[in-house]
């Protein structure tokens, strides 16, 4: 149809969809592309934190093993005359020790197996949190200096005679052994959770 007026009207190009339409439909605004992001690393957080919370459960666990069976094969490494673990202040250390990790390992083991189930823990979140980590590390210091004073004996006695109670002993050692790399595995654990709560 002719323009009244002579005159052509110029057509207008259809204006453009507003970018909430295009990318985020009409409910999207400045800040709604973020809130993905913040759920993300919520639950990024709670699944690195139940790793570790799992990770130091099994690693107190397998500490508590480990120190139980130094204190079985320590305490029974009994065999007459010199063979006798009672007459060697380093047996008797690397013995003490293995009951004094056997009784912390398993106190810790309770409390988590505690908290996992019922979702309450037997102490406050901090004082938890320093037991954990100064705990972990006096027990495997002590681990490490009672299988230390105890290998120089056991390798001199191996030297003159190697027989059932020099293999008992070094089996003891090597529990205690073990027993101190979990819980120094565990202690690392301890302290980066120690370092990341906000409560402190």
């Amino acid at each position: 149809m002719s323009n009244p007026s002579g005159l052509e009207l110029e057509k207008q190009p259809p204006s453009p969809a507003p970018a909430a339409d295009v990318e985020g439909g009409p409910t999207a605004g400045p800040g709604a592309g973020s809130s993905g992001f913040g759920v993300s690393s919520v639950l990024r957080r709670w699944r690195r934190e139940d790793l570790m919370r799992k990770g130091s459960a099994v690693l107190r666990a397998l500490g508590l093993v480990f120190s139980m069976l130094s204190f079985i094969i320590m305490a029974s490494n009994n065999h007459g005359d010199w063979r006798q673990f009672g007459k060697y202040e380093e047996y008797r250390y690397l013995l003490a020790i293995a009951i004094l990790s056997t009784l912390y390992t398993g106190g810790q083991c309770y409390r988590q197996f505690h908290q996992t189930y019922t979702g309450k823990d037997l102490l406050p979140l901090k004082t938890a949190a320093l037991i954990d980590f100064v705990g972990d590390q006096i027990i495997a210091y002590l681990l490490l200096s009672s299988a230390s004073s105890a290998i120089p004996l056991t390798n001199r006695m191996r030297e003159g005679a190697d027989n059932i109670f020099t293999d008992s002993s070094a089996a003891a050692i090597s529990m205690s052994l073990l027993a101190f790399l979990v819980l120094a595995c565990s202690s690392v654990i301890a302290g980066y959770k120690l370092s990341t709560q906000s409560y402190l």
